[in-house]
């Protein structure tokens, strides 16, 4: 399930880790997108500052659906989701978030199917297919401008590499029919 970030009048969303991780990884996803330095904004949720980088994100009460907002300070720069760089950047965190959650469960899956009954797999297939397509649905609001050729070539290698996962899956779900 997906966490809402708001950076003054931009938004992003990305999956929310298990509850053990530490609000470091948060700040890290975000800097990644936000291209800020991790220290230079704070993290709000519910009105508080989560400030301690080492504490699980249970400890701030971090659940699907939350809203976050960051602050940035002074200094930085105002949000440039309309840059090529910014674009890149979203790409790449998208594609990492899936190498990271869902290509192993992918494998995993296909891997199962040679020795489970299918019909106790079709609940996590449903759930594979369901966030594979999640995922080509937020590489599919990336929209670089015509003359981006990099922002464009990244996202189409991600929505191809993507589209290949989703592919391999449903070919290895008809074959164990």
């Amino acid at each position: 399930m997906p966490v809402t970030v708001h950076w003054g009048r931009d938004r992003f969303c990305f999956d929310l880790p298990p509850p053990d991780t530490k609000l470091a990884a948060i700040r890290n996803s975000i800097a990644a997108y936000t291209q800020l330095a991790p220290a230079a904004f704070a993290i709000v949720h519910d009105g508080a500052v989560c400030a301690d980088d080492n504490a699980p994100i249970s400890v701030y009460h971090l659940r699907p659906n939350s809203a976050l907002a960051i602050v940035a300070n002074t200094e930085a720069p105002a949000p440039f989701k309309n840059t090529e760089h910014a674009q890149i950047a979203a790409i790449q965190a998208e594609l990492n978030t899936v190498n990271t959650a869902l290509r192993p469960a992918h494998h995993q899956f296909i891997a199962d199917l040679a020795h489970q009954p299918r019909a106790s797999l079709t609940k996590e297939h449903l759930r594979l297919s369901e966030l594979l397509l999640q995922a080509l649905l937020r590489f599919d609001a990336i929209v670089p401008e015509r003359d981006w050729a990099t922002a464009r070539a990244h996202r189409k290698a991600a929505v191809k590499d993507l589209q290949s996962l989703l592919d391999q899956l449903d070919s290895a779900w008809a074959a164990s029919a």
